[in-house]
Parts: structure tokens; sequence; C-alpha cells
């Protein structure tokens, strides 16, 4: 049965390998042949389809709605998106988590505000979202200084 996994496994990986947009998710931390096959099935190949990363987010429902009226104030996690995508997310932000270390310091600096374990993965599905987005429209690979200027920012030794 094992076998045949792999095997399956493998297939996908060739025929997915075919498409031209491929190269640019497979350079992505986290995102194996079958997380990237299901991420793109889901958002499509037209450039057209998303025209800004807030649509894209919306649409996996990683983008959070805020709530504001008088001093009350709360965020939460949007009921309606692709849920398939959502999930999908959801796996490849808990993957970067070893894979990345600008996803790592990300998630434990949300973690470290007082994110709860849902809107942690959630926040950095957001962030991974929007630079997958970047290097779709611009068709260029991923780059994990440009994905976490933050973190570069705060590793460089400061001048005394």
């Amino acid at each position: 049965m094992h076998h045949a996994v792999d095997a399956l496994e493998a297939e996908l990986g060739h025929c997915f390998d075919a498409h031209p947009q491929a190269p640019i998710l497979r350079s992505v931390p986290g995102l194996g042949p079958i997380l990237a096959a299901r991420v793109l099935a889901e958002i499509g190949d037209d450039s057209e389809r998303f025209t800004t990363p807030a649509a894209l987010r919306a649409f996996a429902g990683t983008a959070p709605i805020t709530r504001a009226s008088g001093r009350s104030h709360y965020v939460k996690a949007r009921k309606v998106r692709n849920k398939r995508l959502g999930d999908a997310c959801h796996w490849w932000a808990f993957a970067t988590l070893t894979k990345s270390p600008g996803a790592r310091a990300h998630y434990d600096k949300r973690r470290a505000a007082g994110d709860h374990h849902n809107a942690a993965p959630r926040n950095l599905a957001n962030k991974l979202l929007g630079r997958l987005w970047w290097c779709l429209q611009h068709d260029e690979p991923w780059n994990e200084h440009a994905a976490w200027p933050d973190l570069n920012s705060e590793a460089q030794p400061t001048a005394a």
C-alpha cells in the first residue's frame, strides 16, 4: 500500500511539474508537490483573477475581519471563504515552520504577542499568500529575504 501512495505522489509531482507556474510554487518553503498542486488548483493560473493580495487572502479566508463599534473591538476569522484553499494554507503554514526561519520567527512573534493557536498560523498563512501572490504576478521564485524583510532588518547588527 505504501508503494502505491509513493507512486501516486510521484505521478502527481510529474504532472504538476509540467505546469508553467510549478517552478515558482516549488520554490516556496513548505509547498511540496501535493500542497503546491492543491494551492494552484484552488487559486487557478489566471493572473487577472486576484488583482490584489488582499483579494486572494479574502478568498482563502486568511484575512481577518475586524469589527469595531464604540469601545468594542474584536477580530474574527472569515466564514465565507474557499475552505479547500484555507485548509491547504493551514497545512502550508505549519510546514513552513521547519522550512523557513523567517516563517518560524513570524509565527513565534505572533504567539508572543498573544495570538491563539488558530490565529497565529492563520496570520502566517496570510503573509505567505501575499508573498506567493507577488511571486506569481511577477513570475519570480520565492525569496526568503524579500518574504521576511522585518526579520532581515532585525538580524542586522546596529552600529554603535
